[in-house]
């Protein structure tokens, strides 16, 4: 019986992990998304059900597509149409590897992949390094936000970082958000600055954390820990507020015991998502969590 070939960006990655030690320049195709910043890009473009190139050590979601799966190989369509959401991707840049004919990584064959999908139908979310000039820069995506701030994404939990090498990444660059979805109606450019996505991000993992907390059983003696604090929301004087940002803040339970201070701070963020044109529901669950934050340091 023929053994099968064994693909040989696998391989490679099964020896990389097996190292002892490592440096930094040969992981870059393994950097994870930093969680907050996740789920600030979730909760403007997700709900994100499936990851595209991801392993179990990295995974966003609980379905994802490993090296092995070969994502180029996959139809993400009919995928997202069992799952019932958005597909997210932190692509890997290395040069472009085949196995058996078929592409497995490389930005070209991956962008090309992804508008063959997105004709098919489902929503495809990737955060990318905002490199306009590289021949794989996304001219065809139906939405780009660029990220105001320079990412700085988290190394894999299986580096081991060898003499001389740094313990956690300190390199940023520029990024940007592309989203591929022919149903999509919004601008075609847009901005977004990364500490109100990472804002956005530290809420609803405050409220998920919360939720998750109230479930279990609970003793008289335990109280809702410190989970995640929200980010900084910037201070502000205003107390003249749109009457759409009244209506969700009608809406958000025990905003107005809040002390004069954290209310403003939660209606200027609500006003901010508005103008941002971000969903009800989105702008609701995060007040809400902002308003709970405030509320239990108050």
């Amino acid at each position: 019986m023929t053994e099968p070939v064994v693909n040989p960006y696998c391989a490679a990655l099964d020896a990389l992990r097996a190292q002892p030690t490592h440096k930094l320049k040969e992981i870059g195709d393994q950097w994870r998304s930093p969680d907050a910043l996740w789920w600030g890009i979730n909760a403007m473009f997700g709900p994100f059900v499936l990851d595209l190139f991801a392993d179990a050590s990295n995974a966003k979601c609980e379905v994802f597509y490993s090296a092995e799966d070969n994502a180029l190989t996959q139809d993400w369509s009919a995928r997202l149409a069992e799952l019932r959401g958005a597909a997210y991707a932190n692509p890997p840049y290395s040069r472009a590897s085949q196995h058996d004919g078929q592409y497995i990584t490389g930005m070209r064959h991956i962008m090309s992949h992804t508008l063959a999908m997105r004709e098919l139908g489902g929503r495809y979310v990737f955060l990318i390094k905002a490199a306009t000039g590289e021949v794989w820069w996304p001219e065809d995506a139906d939405h780009v936000s660029f990220i105001r701030g320079r990412i700085s994404f988290d190394l894999p939990g299986w580096y081991r970082p060898a003499p001389g090498e740094p313990n956690e990444s300190s390199a940023g660059f520029g990024a940007a958000i592309a989203v591929f979805d022919k149903s999509w109606r919004g601008e075609r450019f847009g901005y977004v600055s990364r500490d109100d996505l990472e804002v956005r991000g530290a809420t609803f993992m405050r409220q998920i954390e919360l939720a998750a907390f109230r479930l279990k059983p609970q003793t008289k003696q335990q109280n809702i820990p410190e989970i995640i604090p929200a980010l900084p929301v910037p201070d502000t004087d205003n107390d003249v507020w749109p009457e759409e940002v009244k209506l969700i803040a009608n809406q958000v339970e025990r905003i107005y015991e809040l002390p004069p201070v954290h209310y403003r701070k939660v209606m200027q963020h609500i006003n901010t998502m508005l103008l941002e044109r971000q969903p009800s529901n989105s702008i609701l669950i995060a007040a809400q969590a902002l308003t709970e934050t405030f509320g239990e340091h108050a």
